[in-house]
């Protein structure tokens, strides 16, 4: 190793090493992460439509051709997914979503935000009450819940890899005494439903972020649909959310950063039409794009509740270390780390006025089978 690459190692350690003791004051911290941006999109610009696009197809040839759909899940699941639940409790709104809201007027209080999004997926996804719906990648069960409670008369199943949040969920559907929610922790990778399960709604909030072979993904999706027939009178339908850039797909590489290294080990950036080039088996029948400062407004909105119990976050989070045998200053470290996401995800977000980084929303349909 040469001695500016060593150079370069040790600065950039010493940095991290600041952010982990929240030593870098936020007005500074935003105007790195600013700079990042524009860093990200010059890296992500060949100079010409041309090449940004010939560059694009050689990306999807490549996730095509991957082995696996996904790749580090258990690394992403530790990152996110088993951190201590109270802790990410005490950050998020009442409906526990974690994932962006809806400010249509920018004035909504986090837990309304959180309602309008919801309430968006069942218009877009045309939910009724009744159905077999699957939730993919559940999360702390937001949308499980709130569909169990929408929609009595529907059977909810959510998946997720998280033992934490099935435990979780099972203890809010038995304290609300819902009893048509049915939690499965399994890893999509490998997960298969027996031949008798099928759905007639699959909605999945921001999990695609964490694959890498969509082709493969949107098959295996496909086979947990109820078939529709030309003749069938209801259409099963796949509803995705997802965060994206307006153009550009690209992978969260290890030595892209702090980001990639803490939070996004194995993710995905995906274009908004990144789907459009994965329909052997569903079709695409609407998409939509939500700006980019709704994800940042509810950015900002988890940093607030995070910075106003942080007492009681920072105490949650040393207790969690302990007891999984780590030092307590570990779970310092982590409180500061959720600090440093929120606000580098706001400020991505929030970038060129929300026009650069957003959400995608979309509505696939199973390829009509014909009667023989």
């Amino acid at each position: 190793m040469s001695s500016s690459s060593s150079m370069i190692r040790d600065v950039t350690e010493f940095a991290y090493s600041l952010l982990d003791r929240g030593l870098v004051p936020d007005f500074f911290l935003r105007i790195i992460i600013r700079a990042l941006c524009r860093q990200r999109l010059r890296e992500i610009d060949h100079g010409s439509f041309e090449l940004n696009h010939a560059v694009k197809m050689k990306w999807i040839e490549d996730v095509r051709a991957r082995a696996s759909i996904a790749d580090a899940t258990q690394t992403a699941n530790e990152q996110h997914y088993e951190v201590s639940t109270r802790f990410i409790l005490s950050c998020l709104g009442p409906y526990a979503k974690y994932s962006s809201c809806l400010y249509p007027t920018g004035h909504e209080t986090l837990e309304q935000a959180e309602i309008l999004m919801l309430e968006s997926y069942c218009e877009k996804a045309q939910l009724a009450d009744g159905m077999d719906i699957l939730d993919l990648g559940c999360g702390w069960g937001s949308l499980s819940v709130y569909l169990a409670q929408k929609y009595p008369k529907s059977r909810i199943t959510g998946l997720s890899n998280s033992l934490t949040q099935k435990s979780y969920i099972d203890a809010i559907a038995k304290e609300k005494g819902l009893n048509n929610i049915e939690i499965i922790t399994a890893d999509v990778n490998t997960f298969e439903f027996g031949e008798t399960k099928r759905f007639d709604r699959i909605l999945s909030i921001e999990m695609f972020e964490h694959m890498k072979n969509y082709e493969v993904l949107l098959r295996k999706i496909s086979t947990w649909l109820r078939p529709t027939s030309a003749n069938h009178a209801r259409e099963s339908l796949l509803f995705v959310h997802l965060f994206c850039h307006k153009m550009t797909p690209y992978h969260f590489e290890q030595d892209d950063g702090w980001m990639a290294q803490t939070f996004f080990t194995g993710g995905t950036m995906p274009s908004h039409d990144l789907l459009a080039y994965f329909q052997s088996d569903l079709t695409l029948v609407r998409s939509w794009y939500i700006n980019g400062r709704n994800y940042s407004r509810t950015l900002e909105a988890w940093l607030e509740k995070q910075d106003r119990n942080a007492n009681a976050g920072i105490k949650e989070l040393e207790e969690d270390a302990v007891s999984k045998g780590l030092d307590k200053e570990e779970g310092r470290k982590a409180f500061h780390r959720f600090r440093v996401f929120y606000m580098a995800c706001s400020e991505l977000f929030a970038f060129h006025g929300g026009e650069e980084w957003g959400i995608g929303h979309y509505l696939f349909k199973p390829k009509i089978r014909q009667q023989s």
